[in-house]
């Protein structure tokens, strides 16, 4: 069980603050594929501004910057969150009015929760193991009907 501190409590609407940009992002990115040719250009837009906000973070942070011998040793399983990015933008700018935002959402939330399950229990890239149990199995189970339900119009 997960106690409650003010560091938890802390991370409580900040966590709920990524769903919610995500599903504003989405219909940002959705529009914007009104004004562009295709998903992926409405993608490469937001990726493109996403990076210079990005640039201009780290440029003013104060941490060290990593050096070229020092990215050369970064495994190379690691280079693919990029490219996992780049589908999910992309494939939710696709989906999003054929599913509807609430459908997608929970899609995306089922999907992100079983392989989390299966992350933790198995201990894949490198997350600390956690033996998944009838409660964890169960809350997936309630968020996949509910899932379902959504799905009805």
């Amino acid at each position: 069980m997960m106690k409650l501190t003010s560091q938890f409590l802390l991370f409580l609407p900040l966590a709920m603050g990524i769903g919610i940009a995500m599903s504003i992002q989405t219909a940002i990115n959705t529009q914007l594929r009104e004004y562009l040719y295709s998903p992926l250009q409405a993608a490469l837009l937001s990726f493109l501004i996403g990076t210079i906000v990005l640039a201009i973070f780290v440029f003013f942070q104060s941490t060290p910057k990593p050096s070229l011998h020092s990215l050369g040793q970064i495994p190379w399983y690691l280079w693919l969150g990029g490219c996992l990015g780049v589908y999910a933008i992309s494939i939710s700018i696709y989906t999003a009015p054929k599913l509807g935002f609430l459908s997608l959402s929970g899609l995306i939330i089922f999907g992100q929760i079983m392989m989390s399950m299966l992350l933790d229990h198995f201990g894949w890239l490198g997350v600390e193991k956690t033996q998944l149990n009838w409660q964890r199995l169960f809350g997936g189970v309630v968020i996949f009907i509910g899932v379902l339900l959504t799905l009805q119009r």
